[in-house]
């Protein structure tokens, strides 16, 4: 099992490794099967390239979002107005508050984190609560049932306190990227622990 890392894209074998691999791939059947030593086609490595900037850009900023207080403030203003109280259906008052926002820039966040009226009967006073106390409610984070402030760090403000609105960049992606690596990275170490491209099995041993 030896490795070889002076010419990583290459190969990461050394000599003694690749002839124990030919053998082996010479003397397998394979179930009958032959196989080549073919490269991977470059269209396919810049297919599999533009699939992962595709799905990056598509779900921009969706992925690892975090819902806040204040995309749901306008719902908890209009949950106790006459027209959302005439309607018995929780389902119904709900589509009601969604279809009447207007604060246009909050609704792709809405349509990303939708919850019941049960779900925000239950964060209702926490956020009067933060409005009476003036904060930003984009700072508060919804876990579950409880309003919490946010667990980011950012720039200091005028009042001495950090900013803690999650960062544009940190929607999930950070780890996304890693994850992304880690199986490119996977991929190119078991492509390049074969042999190389540059030989081929002739596919001559009788089995």
């Amino acid at each position: 099992m030896g490795w070889k890392t002076d010419k990583p894209l290459y190969s990461l074998t050394d000599e003694a490794q690749n002839t124990a691999a030919t053998k082996v791939w010479e003397g397998e059947s394979l179930g009958g099967i032959s196989e080549d030593n073919n490269r991977l086609p470059t269209p396919v490595v810049w297919l599999l390239a533009a699939t992962i900037v595709t799905a990056f850009l598509v779900t921009f900023p969706l992925w690892g979002q975090r819902p806040t207080a204040e995309i749901y403030a306008e719902y908890v203003q209009m949950m106790d107005s006459p027209a959302v109280e005439a309607i018995a259906d929780d389902a119904k008052k709900m589509e009601y508050l969604v279809a009447n926002v207007k604060d246009t820039s909050l609704k792709g966040y809405q349509e990303r984190h939708p919850l019941t009226m049960d779900d925000l009967r239950m964060i209702k006073d926490q956020v009067i609560e933060l409005q009476r106390q003036g904060v930003d409610l984009a700072e508060y984070t919804i876990i579950g049932p409880h309003v919490q402030l946010a667990n980011f760090e950012g720039n200091w403000k005028e009042d001495g306190t950090r900013e803690r609105k999650q960062p544009w960049w940190d929607k999930g992606y950070t780890i996304d990227i890693f994850y992304v690596a880690y199986f490119c990275i996977a991929v190119l170490i078991v492509i390049k622990r074969l042999p190389h491209f540059s030989w081929q099995p002739d596919h001559s041993i009788a089995h």
